[in-house]
């Protein structure tokens, strides 16, 4: 949930990216974040983005230099370049409505997995941590890339599919929902899985942990 991608002049709405189904998911995000905190649920944000000599872009031979959107935008838009999740720019930070809080863990990616050269799984493993809930944007690309290299590592995934929100037309969302119902996890709703905390929260065994 950075600039670039949910905010009004961020890079998608500058590549002429549709961001209106932005802001809902902004709100359903801050309901399932408030309720994580609450119950004691770690919360990770992944931000995606390269330093700004872009060594950690990869190669121009390769297949994200040409298939990456933001990289294509810079390059095609000169007076773009170096605009677009650059590190330690507006583009690049995490949306004031939802900024990271202490005891949250931030985990810096260059490629959609956010497991991708990360410590996210060591992150993950060594705190006994296997069940993972995805939020955030977009829907059909980092979301989609880090909940199936989640699978590979056997962790239990959950979509919560109203927390979400596509790059590019309705169905590409569709199609990762349809994906991860039959494929790589589970699908739910936001309100669903608030309510899911709180009644784990009120029974006898969660209290006796």
């Amino acid at each position: 949930m950075q600039n670039g991608f949910a905010s009004k002049n961020g890079f998608l709405d500058r590549a002429g990216f549709d961001i209106s189904g932005a802001q809902a998911t902004i709100e359903k995000c801050r309901s399932v974040v408030d309720a994580a905190r609450q119950n004691r649920v770690q919360i990770v944000y992944l931000q995606m983005g390269w330093h700004a000599d872009m060594h950690d872009a990869g190669a121009p031979h390769g297949g994200m230099w040409h298939k990456s959107v933001a990289w294509r935008f810079m390059r095609e838009r000169s007076n773009h370049a170096g605009s677009s999740l650059i590190r330690g720019t507006w583009d690049y930070a995490i949306i004031d409505e939802l900024a990271p809080r202490e005891g949250d863990f931030i985990v810096p990616k260059t490629r959609l997995s956010g497991f991708f050269e990360t410590n996210l799984d060591s992150m993950l493993r060594s705190r006994g941590i296997n069940f993972l809930a995805f939020i955030g944007i977009a829907t059909n690309v980092c979301v989609e890339a880090t909940l199936r290299d989640a699978l590979y590592r056997d962790y239990l995934s959950l979509l919560i599919e109203d927390a979400t929100n596509e790059t590019g037309p309705s169905f590409v969302k569709a199609a990762t929902v349809f994906n991860v119902e039959t494929l790589l996890g589970w699908v739910t709703t936001a309100d669903a899985y608030c309510s899911g905390l709180m009644q784990d929260t009120a029974s006898p065994a969660r209290a006796a942990r």
